[in-house]
């Protein structure tokens, strides 16, 4: 019954490999897509139910018993992430339908999509780190050809940045892999929980974990991110918004894993620095996006700021402040997707990314500026949207565990993503409209409809935290207590 678990990787990658011998038929890609994303999400749901009443999930591959063999690993924590992931995928893939163009459809675009969600979905449920850096390279390959599809020169200047900065990270990643193997003499993840529990956190791992820490850190937008408001600001806006959704994402679940599961023994050092940089991710997030005039690059700023009040709660690491992040992560998911297709959708109708080009625009467009109203407030956690628990829980850990100076700069960031959101909906759909009837460009309902459908989901997750508040709590503690996993793996040889 276990081998479900592999399906979440496998029906894309399949489907992907599939959709590219179909090339030309482009009715019968989208379809595909759609319903091979649909399938991962109803396999992900069950698996979650599984794991409520089983526990853990394990696969061993080629039935090698770990620490031996290759693994996939379900837990709450990994099911909530690949059931949102597929989630997001789906409903942007609906908006490309009808936004991404033929020519690009005929590039592969659907194929790079399944292929990028197989690799984010590999990095969730794998149980070794090389399996984990092997996920990571299918998602990056991947990212690299839909950055570039189309072949703007904007594009091409700013994936050179992004594929380099990768380059440069995917090779950190091997070296720490390298040092940690030659350290500890395994990698699977809950053997080298138990070995370094077992030994001791010595200086030299401590060291190997901030190294670690850099390199998700990078991939993450963790103070490092000065590549990714230009690398999510040129390509289309589906793509763009399935970058915004998954793909820092992915950095931060790693870092989550390594500083709950292996690295948590000097916490004075490694949880200190992650406070430290998410600390200064929060307030350089905040100035960026109140400095632009661009939407796409506010849009990409308020990405930042995500990142680094998510990881509060990790540096925080209490279990109110662990449930407050996971909740806000699956919350981020999905309203940063909703985010991006709406700024792409104001940009192709007015042909201008300047806000101060724009006005009146929900004259024109109710329905586009009351969704992007709802989505501001969600985000700057406006109670019963999505995003006021998780900032709720997340301040409640931080005042628990004393660390008030993270409280002040999360609830600091809070008001300049609500500032930074806000001006864009006082000078783009308020005020006199730039745009009379004869010029009025009729919107898409395929345009919409995705919008409308994950906005629902957001009111829904907000007016719904209790049901969602069983799997949160048990993701949280089997975060905080790093035993329930190494029992899970190692506890039936």
């Amino acid at each position: 019954m276990n081998n479900i678990l592999v399906l979440p990787m496998v029906i894309p990658l399949m489907a992907g490999i599939i959709l590219v011998f179909l090339r030309s038929y482009i009715r019968l890609q989208r379809w595909l897509s759609l319903a091979a994303m649909a399938a991962v999400a109803g396999i992900s749901i069950y698996i979650l139910e599984m794991i409520q009443m089983n526990g853990i999930l394990r696969l061993d591959f080629g039935n090698w018993k770990p620490p031996f063999g290759i693994l996939f690993v379900g837990d709450s924590f990994s099911m909530l992430l690949v059931l949102t992931a597929s989630i997001v995928t789906g409903v942007c893939l609906i908006y490309a339908f009808r936004s991404i163009g033929q020519a690009r459809e005929k590039m592969f675009f659907y194929p790079f999509v399944l292929f990028m969600v197989a690799g984010v979905n590999g990095s969730f449920l794998t149980g070794d780190l090389f399996n984990l850096y092997v996920c990571f390279e299918v998602m990056l390959l991947a990212s690299y050809a839909l950055i570039t599809l189309g072949g703007t020169k904007p594009q091409f200047r700013e994936s050179l940045k992004y594929v380099v900065i990768n380059v440069v990270s995917s090779w950190a990643f091997l070296v720490a892999i390298a040092y940690l193997y030659g350290t500890v003499g395994t990698l699977n993840m809950a053997h080298l929980s138990a070995r370094i529990a077992e030994a001791g956190q010595t200086p030299l791992l401590t060291v190997i974990s901030i190294l670690f820490l850099l390199v998700f850190g990078l991939k993450a937008g963790l103070l490092l991110y000065f590549w990714l408001p230009g690398s999510y600001s040129v390509p289309p806006t589906a793509v763009a918004a399935l970058f915004g959704a998954l793909l820092t994402k992915v950095g931060i679940y790693a870092i989550f894993r390594m500083f709950t599961l292996l690295f948590y023994h000097e916490p004075q050092i490694t949880h200190t620095l992650i406070g430290v940089m998410a600390g200064i991710t929060l307030i350089g997030g905040s100035l960026g996006a109140v400095a632009y005039k661009d939407i796409r690059q506010i849009v990409s700023y308020n990405v930042v700021i995500a990142v680094g009040f998510i990881l509060v709660g990790l540096a925080v690491a209490t279990p109110t402040a662990m449930e407050g992040s996971i909740y806000y992560l699956v919350h981020d998911m999905i309203v940063k997707a909703v985010l991006f297709l709406l700024a792409g959708t104001i940009v192709a109708l007015t042909g201008t990314a300047k806000i101060d080009r724009m006005s009146g625009l929900i004259q024109n467009y109710p329905l586009l500026g009351w969704l992007f109203f709802i989505v501001m407030l969600a985000l700057a956690g406006i109670p019963p949207l999505s995003g006021f628990i998780g900032k709720v829980l997340v301040g409640q850990g931080a005042v628990e565990g004393g660390n008030y100076v993270l409280l002040a700069l999360a609830l600091l960031s809070s008001i300049f993503v609500l500032y930074s959101l806000l001006k864009i909906f006082k000078n783009c759909f308020w005020g006199e409209t730039i745009i009379s009837e004869d010029e009025q460009v009729p919107i898409k309902k395929g345009l919409l409809i995705p919008c409308v459908i994950l906005t629902a989901i957001s009111i829904g997750l907000g007016l719904g935290a209790e049901i969602m508040a069983v799997y949160v709590k048990d993701a949280a503690n089997t975060l905080m207590n790093p035993g329930i996993y190494v029992e899970a793996i190692l506890g039936s040889k």
